[in-house]
Formats: structure tokens, C-alpha cells, sequence
């Protein structure tokens, strides 16, 4: 799979003074889109298992074009940008559906490495993405990334 989206309403409290939407919540709609997106996998991002692995951010960013305001309507669509060995780039596409038009109002980036943690020292290390993960996630098409393409 190389993508999923979410559409959400935006809440009073994730507007600022000036009555848009803070821009740290669109970061809050990213991480929602990626633990969406594991679970449409049957998987979670998060497991509390010795074990297990964690997907810490190395990078994240945004650009806004237009405001979200109060009761807006938001669809964030996840595209799988790069699945590397150890990491996966997923880009972000925010649209406001309210409008007629729709109209895109934002779009970000997001990097995550793949990691475990030693449970005795608590030190992380970079691990390759297991298999049973990686083999359900692809890189979306190129004309699905391109500013272009939408």
C-alpha cells in the first residue's frame, strides 16, 4: 500500500488567536494520517513489547497556502514518498472539502527511521524495517508526488 487519507473537522482548539488553525496541529494531523495508515495494515505504531520496534522522526516539515479555520473540513492524504531500508519518507497533502473547489492548503513531509531499543540501556539503534512490515508498503508513484500531478 502507498497511501491512505483521513478527512477530519477542525476543532475551536486548534485555532489560534487569529482564528486559524495553529500550525503544530498540522503536524498532529500527519502523525494521525501515519497511525491511521498502520492500522489500515494491521499493524500499530507503537508496540510495548521487549522486542519491539519504534518509529522516531528524524525530519519533519510543512508549508501552508492557505488557512484551515473552525469546523473546516480536512482531508490528509499520507503518500508513501521513499521506503528505504531503515527508514520511510511520507508526504502530506492537506485539502479543505468544504469548498467547491476543493482546495489544497497545505502539504509536508515527514521522515521516520526504523528503530529498536535496548532493554536494558534504553539505547536505540537503526534497524532494517522488518519484512512483514516492508513488504506491505510501496512507494507511490511519481505522478502521485508531483506538485503537477495535483
Amino acid at each position: 500500500m502507498h497511501s491512505f487519507k483521513i478527512v477530519r473537522r477542525v476543532e475551536f482548539s486548534e485555532t489560534d488567536m487569529a482564528g486559524i488553525v495553529h500550525y503544530s496541529n498540522f503536524f498532529r494531523y500527519m502523525e494521525s494520517a501515519e497511525h491511521g495508515f498502520f492500522r489500515s495494515l494491521g499493524l500499530t505504531i507503537a508496540s510495548h513489547n521487549a522486542n519491539s520496534i519504534g518509529w522516531p522522526r528524524v525530519h519533519a516539515d510543512c508549508d501552508f497556502r492557505r488557512p484551515l479555520r473552525f469546523e473546516d473540513t480536512v482531508e490528509v492524504e499520507l503518500l508513501v514518498k521513499e521506503k528505504r531500508e531503515r527508514s520511510i519518507v511520507y508526504a502530506f497533502i492537506f485539502r479543505k472539502t468544504n469548498t467547491d473547489p476543493v482546495e489544497e492548503v497545505a502539504r509536508g513531509t515527514l521522515a521516520v527511521a526504523c528503530i529498536r531499543k535496548d532493554p536494558v540501556t534504553g539505547a536505540m539503534s537503526s534497524v532494517a524495517i522488518p519484512e512483514e512490515i516492508a513488504s506491505l508498503i510501496e512507494a507511490a508513484p511519481e505522478a502521485l508526488l508531483s506538485e503537477s500531478g495535483r
